[in-house]
């Protein structure tokens, strides 16, 4: 019989999964659950030994001897410690080394309980990844938990070999062991060259409900034609404005609205069974939410660190390598009869219309969006901007940059000013209150040229807030929260050598979008900012969602 704790049942199958086979073990209490699981697994070959000084060593020469991992075991506090020395050897003999380490529960580190330290990353830079477990308590836990112990197992022979170590907190009582039968865990792969394309052909014709994901991609690199046409009829592709053109014209870029439009009663009927991701960032709240609720029987993401991105919960595949070679390599490949699922998204999109709304900030982005002179650039700021930005549609010819890395509104000025510098384009930056205030230094700087133009949207605050489910901003305290202002741009923008027009209804709009998106060279850089109600921005939109479900 083994644990009944998740985690500890968790790792053991996944020790399993990942070829350990021989695991030396130590005595002690609190990892008496982890010990008593994996002695009792005939999977593993076990050995006791006493000493972690000398059982650290041990561990090493049964890799050495296999050239394969191996793991030691042992119990909270200073036994850990003196794991030390054999850590350090396998770190720079390249020896893949798993130590697995029980801990006591956080809350009780530094509070004079018996055998407690702060265990998880004791061993710094000695060892190729570092994780602590979390006890399990609800299905994020369990997702955590998988995922951390695959991304510790992964870096045993990562870029070379080396030693990983996984922390695992224990809580009492731990002396139960009511479970039958080791349950299956969710097992993540990495394939690289040759064999992630053979694997993944096997897998491209095992499925026929196939997805394509692309997230935010670099402008200056594209799908080649010949790729683009190869692979276009096999997936339904889903990209936004972000990801440029790493994907064929065919593909999905309004995901917010097509699946607004579904509803949720007809998610399951459109999950997909092969998932493929590749690139950065991805806007959708929506499809996040779709794919985590309907998850893909598979889903390989591609991308040239090899590193585990698991933002859908489905991750089983990671594929180290160029999306863009990977997707040109692959393409040849394919054959037979396309599959009829991208028709059932293809369908549902048909049935849609570009957004049209009347003055406000999504009608400002619709209309500079559609108005943008060819070969331009678009600089997304974020929070409320860079999701308007993804009703609308824009020339394939139009190179698009935000800082989605970490997504805060800090920077999106200055990121923009800084490309503009050193480009031959128009640069075109949509931008909302807080971020362009927040960053208003941007242009305090004489480096920028009359290529820049800034579209300020100006509410008065963040809209985001008021469009946050379930957020019920109180009077008193909305200025902290929305961070309330009224505050306008004109005197800093003419300080600054700007051009300043404004608008606050439809008619001025109109007017002054048509020079602010003039083709022909200006005298001086342009800032637009438009005055808008955020109550009413916001029913419009709930407005338009609510419509796309009829």
């Amino acid at each position: 019989m083994y644990t009944d704790k998740k985690n500890i049942l968790q790792l053991a199958a996944l020790l399993k999964a990942h070829g350990i086979r021989r695991i030396v073990l130590c005595p002690g209490s609190r990892d008496i659950p982890i010990v008593q699981t994996l002695a009792r697994m005939p999977e593993f070959t076990c050995y006791p030994v006493t000493d972690e000084r000398s059982a650290g060593f041990f561990a090493l020469g049964l890799a050495l001897n296999e050239n394969r991992p191996a793991a030691v075991c042992c119990t909270s506090g200073s036994a850990l410690l003196n794991l030390h020395p054999a850590v350090a050897e396998a770190f720079y003999q390249q020896v893949p080394l798993v130590v697995l380490s029980a801990d006591r529960p956080g809350a009780w580190i530094g509070q004079m309980d018996g055998q407690t330290l702060p265990q998880p990353g004791v061993f710094g830079g000695l060892v190729k990844k570092s994780v602590s477990l979390p006890e399990i308590k609800d299905s994020e836990d369990e997702w955590f938990c998988n995922r951390l112990i695959n991304e510790a197992l992964l870096e045993l022979n990562h870029h070379g070999q080396g030693p990983v170590h996984i922390n695992i907190p224990v809580s009492q009582p731990f002396f139960n062991f009511p479970t039958a039968e080791i349950p299956p865990a969710r097992v993540i792969s990495r394939y690289e060259g040759n064999e992630a394309i053979h694997r993944f052909i096997r897998k491209f014709k095992q499925y026929s409900r196939r997805m394509m994901v692309v997230g935010q991609m670099n402008p200056k690199n594209a799908l080649s034609r010949q790729t683009a046409e190869a692979l276009a009829p096999h997936f339904a592709w889903m990209t936004e404005n972000i990801s440029n053109q790493a994907a064929p014209p065919n593909a999905i870029r309004h995901i917010e609205p097509v699946l607004a439009s579904l509803g949720k009663d007809r998610w399951e009927e459109m999950r997909p069974d092969l998932l493929v991701t590749y690139g950065g960032h991805i806007i959708s709240g929506r499809l996040k939410k779709f794919l985590r609720s309907c998850p893909p029987a598979e889903h390989w993401h591609i991308a040239p660190d090899g590193q585990v991105a698991d933002v859908f919960q489905s991750l089983t595949a990671v594929v180290e390598m160029d999306p863009y070679r990977f997707l040109t390599e692959t393409a040849p490949l394919i054959s037979g009869t396309a599959s009829g699922y991208p028709a059932l998204w293809n369908d549902v999109c048909r049935t849609l219309d570009e957004a049209d709304f009347p003055f406000s900030e999504m009608g400002a982005v619709g209309k500079v969006m559609r108005s943008l002179p060819p070969s331009s650039v678009l600089h997304l700021a974020n929070s409320s901007v860079v999701r308007y930005a993804q009703l609308f549609n824009l020339p394939p010819d139009i190179e698009v940059l935000s800082n989605r890395g970490t997504n805060g509104i800090e920077g999106s000025l200055s990121t923009a000013a800084g490309y503009a510098s050193a480009s031959g384009k128009l640069n075109f930056v949509l931008i909302g209150d807080l971020s362009f205030f927040y960053d208003m230094n941007a242009l305090w700087n004489s480096n920028y040229g009359n290529n820049l133009r800034i579209l300020l949207l100006n509410n008065s605050g963040g809209e985001i807030f008021h469009a946050l489910p379930g957020l019920d901003v109180q009077p008193a305290t909305t200025r902290f929260v929305i961070a309330s202002h009224q505050t306008s741009a004109r005197a800093w923008a003419e300080d600054r050598g700007f051009r300043y027009l404004s608008a606050r209804n439809e008619e001025e709009l109109e007017d002054a979008s048509a020079l602010f998106t003039q083709e022909t060279g200006l005298p001086q850089p342009l800032l637009l900012e438009v005055f808008t109600d955020k109550e009413k921005d916001v029913e419009l939109l709930k407005t338009y969602y609510h419509n796309l479900k009829k």
